[in-house]
């Protein structure tokens, strides 16, 4: 059997387990990620190895960073700040202008944040609004989640396209705005999808975080602000100092260290847990409660991702990048949309959109100047092509999944569709583009 007829076995069988079957999806991707190593000829030793390796090397990366994500995301709803900032919004906004708060929101998060410190960190606010103002969770959610998508796979400084830049030596500044633009049209195509969403219907409860702890006296609004988003602040703070003092041998470790996603969001909770917590009349006792609760919420989720951390493990180790780029090396297709073509091609079959992205700049990066391409427009187009099409293999669709409380089906039909959608606007964006700077 060929690489792709395997691939397309295993995600149907994923599919059915999860689906039809009701599997929970940590098993099923345990099950699938086992047969895929033997359909692919693996050895059985050199499989275990994988699926060890995989679940190790992916919860090894963010267990630090989602477990303090969510710990700081429960505070920040119990304290009441989640309502405060909802509040703001809702009275800025009102409820016909609602979406331009969300994606503004979610843009502000999303430029400095990884994504899934970014997700846990909107939750919050998304779930206040949600039961405040009786508004659907999937319209609600799909903007917001949409503009954080947008952040993480075209702006730089955010450290996906941060990298790219660097690869193909872009000029950070320009790629920047460029990613602005390309992005409007990205961002309208979310905010029109996401009002065909509002029927989808959530299977369960959400978790309630209007449900504030007893403490009567709620942050105020530069405090609910400042804590909620301490991580974008810090991470802003040390690009800052980047900027100004350069590669300073005395500071370059220590905004280094700060800059890594564990340190900087633990920072963050020790300093909220002040701000939000023991400030606002809270014993450290009561605190850890919330902590304790905030962790038990995502327990699952946590088996999940490193499950799927398997399974890509799997895919990896069976050389599967090496066996597309066949497919595409003689085409005549133009650069750019060659580049979005194969980092989505690589999105679909390993899920992660970094691994995606460094995947085609590694392909491109040595023959950019024989391809005659703007590298600035490079780095968006791999940077869109991304994003595309996240499905089973991607710990995002599981969060979403998880989160709110969705079927499969209908993670497909809002999450996979959104991410593509805003994919393939990138694209047509960054052709654009194109046409005008030649």
């Amino acid at each position: 059997m060929s690489f792709l007829t395997i691939l397309a076995i295993i995600i149907a069988i994923l599919i059915f387990l999860t689906a039809r079957l009701q599997i929970s999806p940590f098993i099923a991707l345990l099950l699938c990620a086992i047969l895929a190593g033997i359909l692919f000829g693996m050895p059985l030793q050199a499989i275990v190895k994988a699926v060890q390796k995989g679940i190790g090397d992916m919860l090894g990366s963010i267990l630090i960073t989602l477990s303090a994500g969510a710990m700081l995301g429960k505070l920040v709803a119990e304290s009441g700040a989640a309502t405060v900032i909802s509040d703001k919004i809702m009275a800025f906004c009102g409820e016909k202008y609602l979406q331009i708060g969300l994606i503004g929101t979610g843009l502000l998060v999303g430029i400095p944040l990884f994504y899934n410190v970014g997700f846990v960190l909107l939750i919050p606010i998304i779930f206040s609004l949600v039961y405040q103002y009786k508004l659907p969770a999937i319209y609600v959610a799909i903007p917001m989640l949409a503009a954080l998508s947008i952040a993480h796979s075209l702006l730089p400084p955010h450290p996906s396209p941060a990298t790219l830049v660097a690869t193909f030596h872009a000029d950070m500044a320009k790629t920047f705005m460029y990613g602005i633009l390309v992005s409007i049209p990205a961002i309208i195509a979310a905010s029109l999808f996401a009002k065909t969403l509002k029927k989808i219907q959530i299977n369960g409860t959400l978790m309630n975080l209007t449900e504030n702890s007893s403490n009567p006296l709620m942050p105020d609004f530069a405090n609910s602000v400042f804590s909620a988003l301490l991580p974008v602040f810090l991470l802003m703070g040390t690009f800052i100092c980047t900027l100004f003092l350069g590669n300073s041998a005395a500071i370059s470790p220590f905004l280094s260290f700060i800059n890594e996603p564990a340190i900087l969001m633990l920072i963050a909770l020790l300093i909220a847990t002040y701000t939000l917590g023991i400030r606002q009349g809270k014993s450290v006792k009561s605190i850890m409660t919330i902590y304790e609760e905030g962790i038990k919420e995502i327990a699952m989720i946590f088996l999940t991702i490193g499950a799927s951390g398997a399974l890509k493990q799997i895919l990896i180790e069976s050389n599967i990048n090496a066996m597309i780029i066949p497919y595409f090396k003689d085409l005549a297709i133009h650069p750019l949309v060659l580049g979005w073509l194969i980092t989505a091609m690589v999105r679909l079959l390993l899920g992660s959109a970094t691994v995606a992205g460094l995947t085609a700049a590694g392909i491109f990066a040595p023959m950019l100047v024989e391809l005659n391409v703007n590298p600035n427009l490079m780095v968006l187009s791999i940077g869109a092509g991304s994003i595309f099409g996240s499905h089973l293999n991607d710990t995002g669709f599981w969060m979403f999944k998880a989160y709110f409380k969705v079927s499969i089906k209908d993670t497909f039909l809002s999450w996979t569709l959104m991410e593509s959608l805003i994919s393939v606007m990138g694209l047509l964006g960054v052709l654009c583009l194109n046409m005008i700077l030649k």
